[in-house]
């Protein structure tokens, strides 16, 4: 007696392909899904060492302001510098990196003098 019966050979080849097919398939998404998380882990790890770098950067030889006079804000802008003649607000950037759409907004309204100081009193 055969083992395979009645069916055809070629529709058991057929059906050992079909759940190969999927088993890889499934793997392959597993891996795709580490992979992704594993970049964003790096993607993570790289904007929490550049935040953290960026309150040093002002304590670094090319720095062209007294260090002193600077003040980390973070978001949207890295930080202020306090000058006796002027006030410069100072984004940190390294390589190729470039300005987000809201810090393009804040360069542009201070290219456009849309700046203002306010006195708020409190009672």
């Amino acid at each position: 007696m055969d083992i395979f019966g009645d069916v055809p050979i070629i529709w058991w080849i057929a059906s050992a392909g079909i759940v190969l097919t999927i088993l890889l398939s499934i793997n392959s998404l597993r891996l795709l899904g580490k992979i992704k998380q594993e970049r964003s882990l790096r993607i993570s790890q790289s904007t929490r060492y550049g935040q953290i770098s960026e309150q040093f950067l002002p304590l670094v030889e090319q720095y062209p302001y007294d260090p002193k006079q600077f003040r980390f804000l973070g978001s949207p802008i890295d930080g202020v510098q306090f000058e006796e003649d002027k006030v410069v607000l100072v984004e940190f950037k390294a390589a190729g990196s470039r300005l987000s759409a809201r810090q393009r907004k804040v360069r542009d309204l201070v290219r456009e003098g849309k700046i203002e100081f306010r006195e708020i009193r409190v009672s």
